[in-house]
């Protein structure tokens, strides 16, 4: 209710009522929320208020973020989640650059006092599906206390030799050494094995249903995701005016691809053509701390709260890859029944280049109580980036460059009464030309992308706190985008501009003492202002087009009922408007609604069952194209599962 932007929250609840394993599947049901995932983007890619990918909507860790814009991969499991806190529109100001369309924080559970309590979860399902998670938190001792999360999950996937799985270890322990200090050091680390699925080629340009169940990958592809986060907290709150809060962080990440990844119909042999045999090897490691204090008073006899802070933090990335060079055996395959061969390639497997990035961050942020239904805020970060690259072919250092950005916001709550509030704001913002760490020398002549919103909107509790109802509108421009200079088209230069507008709106109500009800909204109109494209007939004006990979439209519903003391019937309907997969906007990847139902029987206060089905319509659609706007990904079909829960 005091803060001037669109803020909601998924709760630990909403997660086990629904069933969400995985973080892409919860956070696609907060409002405007769509998911773009695929391989090249470690499955983390998302789209909000019109952008897209890492370098406009940024995914947290616990308020933690991997520098750079590379894609995360973790996290990716649900179980180890207290909440997922999602914060719409240009970010900047809190966490940096690479927040234009918006900020994901996945906060993790924590140790608790009091006496340890344990929870252990088994399911299965179609298609092979097997998961379990293991939970224990409490206290040691008066000083101590502890989290423990496990979880693993395995399937065959939807589509063939579409075997998966993955496995999550994160544990933490707290000490409380007195009431107003605490300690906290926490380890993390996740594994995957996706599928190595790179999606069906269109055929003709369109989409052939009988192919959806394809895979055109290779035998013997491979992708392997391993992440370790390692932190050091601490937080004072020495009275109730003042906390300061440091963490010390250590972030590594390790990916690899090895996959044939261009799959072309040809419609002169009625084979598809495959290509593209990549072997690639992501080494990123990150170590930085972040400090922050907060002080509660009076300015000018008026209430007042100030936070400052600074953020310091080195990274290192190193690229190995086989330039992409390479024809699988055999290189064309039957459309309907392919067959899987072999990735070949002749150009070594090596390390290419090393970007490191030096980068350092002040911001602060107050909130000035005019009266008592009045208050004013403001906000500004400073981002400095030192970086650099070393092609290690021949240890030559490439380039070393600077950016610098301010970005700052300004906003005013007005609460007419204690459960309505109105809002403005008015926040400017930037985003790197293309992730930092793997900027090519041409890329890195290029100035920030820079953004502003402007936001108004209104949050109401209503019915005795039984219902929550918000309103949002806004604006945001986006310029300094990359487009081919018209007197050279095999050279960039940097004048576009790409906007959008929109309206949002959520709804939570408990309509009897056993219905709850939750739903959003999100209406958009996303266009390239100033956007030119090469073709074949040379350069072609995209303005006024929609930016790909962008739905105008998307909706959310989720709804319970516990008829019975021990039964709670729930279900819930997505729906994510059409996109297009390509600048022209002659390639539209269709609407699509799917629809999740769950049964829960709880046996005893301890112990649950349920019965959990995810599209249950079998509904056929396509998630978003690859690299290429002619290779689409199909989602996933009709999942059924059943899971035992026992608390103890």
């Amino acid at each position: 209710m005091q803060t001037p932007a669109s803020v909601e929250a998924i709760s630990r609840e909403q997660l086990d009522e629904r069933g969400d394993t995985s973080i892409n599947d919860a956070i696609t049901r907060a409002t405007g929320i769509t998911s773009l995932a695929h391989p090249g983007n470690s499955f983390s890619a998302l789209s909000a208020r019109g952008f897209t990918d890492s370098t406009s909507v940024m995914r947290l860790y616990d308020g933690m973020r991997q520098y750079g814009g590379v894609a995360v991969s973790f996290p990716f499991d649900t179980w180890s989640v207290e909440r997922i806190e999602v914060l719409r529109g240009p970010s900047s100001v809190i966490h940096g650059d690479g927040a234009i369309g918006g900020v994901v924080n996945v906060v993790p559970r924590k140790p608790v006092r009091g006496p340890i309590a344990s929870e252990i979860q088994l399911g299965a399902g179609t298609d092979g599906l097997l998961n379990f998670g293991f939970d224990s938190a409490g206290a040691i001792n008066d000083m101590l206390s502890y989290r423990l999360d496990v979880s693993g999950n395995r399937s065959d996937g939807w589509v063939a030799r579409g075997d998966s799985s993955d496995f999550t270890f994160s544990g933490a322990l707290q000490l409380d050494p007195t009431p107003d200090l605490s300690l906290r050091l926490s380890y993390a680390q996740g594994v995957q094995k996706p599928m190595q699925y790179f999606g069906t080629p269109l055929v003709n340009n369109q989409p052939l249903r009988a192919i959806s169940g394809n895979n055109y990958n290779v035998d013997d592809a491979q992708i392997k995701f391993d992440d370790r986060w390692t932190e050091l907290y601490a937080q004072w709150t020495p009275n109730d005016s003042v906390r300061v809060r440091s963490r010390l962080y250590h972030v590594d990440s390790q990916r690899d691809w090895r996959n044939a990844e261009a799959y072309v119909y040809n419609p002169a042999t009625g084979l598809v053509d495959r290509g593209d045999d990549t072997q690639i090897r992501h080494d990123q490691s990150q170590t930085g701390n972040t400090t922050d204090a907060t002080f509660k008073g009076r300015l000018f006899g008026l209430g007042n709260q100030i936070s400052v802070g600074f953020d310091v933090n080195s990274a290192s990335f190193q690229h190995t890859n086989n330039t992409y060079t390479g024809v699988p055996d055999p290189a064309s395959v039957d459309l309907y029944n392919p067959v899987a061969g072999t990735y070949q390639s002749s150009v070594p497997f090596i390390a290419r280049y090393r970007n490191k990035a030096d980068q350092y961050a002040l911001f602060a942020e107050d909130r000035l109580e005019l009266t008592s239904q009045w208050s004013v805020i403001g906000g500004l970060r400073y981002d400095h980036a030192k970086v650099n690259r070393t092609n290690l072919l021949n240890n030559v250092r490439q380039f070393d460059t600077t950016y610098a950005e301010t970005g700052w916001r300004l906003g005013t709550v007005y609460q007419v009464r204690p459960d309505w509030s109105l809002y403005a704001q008015y926040s400017k913002a930037a985003d790197p030309v293309s992730a930092l760490l793997m900027l090519s020398p041409a890329n890195s002549t290029f100035s920030m992308a820079t953004g502003r919103q402007v936001e108004i909107g209104t949050k109401n509790t209503f019915w005795n706190q039984r219902g929550e109802w918000t309103l949002a509108l806004y604006s945001i421009e986006k310029d300094n985008l990359l487009t081919r200079d018209p007197t050279n088209p095999s050279q960039q230069i940097q004048v576009g501009q790409r906007s959008s507008k929109g309206i949002e709106s959520t709804l939570s109500m408990q309509l009897a003492q056993t219905v709850q009800l939750d739903a959003n909204v999100a209406l958009l109109q996303a266009r390239y202002d100033d956007f030119s494209e090469p073709t074949s007939a040379g350069l072609v004006s995209r303005n006024g087009n929609v930016p790909t990979n962008v739905p105008e439209q998307t909706a959310n519903l989720w709804m319970s009922w516990r008829f019975q003391p021990q039964w709670t019937l729930s279900g819930g309907l997505r729906y994510v408007g059409k996109r297009y997969a390509d600048a022209a906007n002659t390639l539209e990847l269709p609407a699509y609604t799917t629809a999740d139902l769950a049964l829960q029987w709880r046996a005893t206060a301890a112990t649950s069952i349920a019965v959990r089905g995810y599209n249950i319509f079998d509904k056929l659609y396509y998630t978003t194209a690859y690299y290429t706007p002619t290779q689409w990904f199909v989602g996933q079909g009709r999942k059924v599962e059943v899971v035992l829960n026992h608390r103890f």
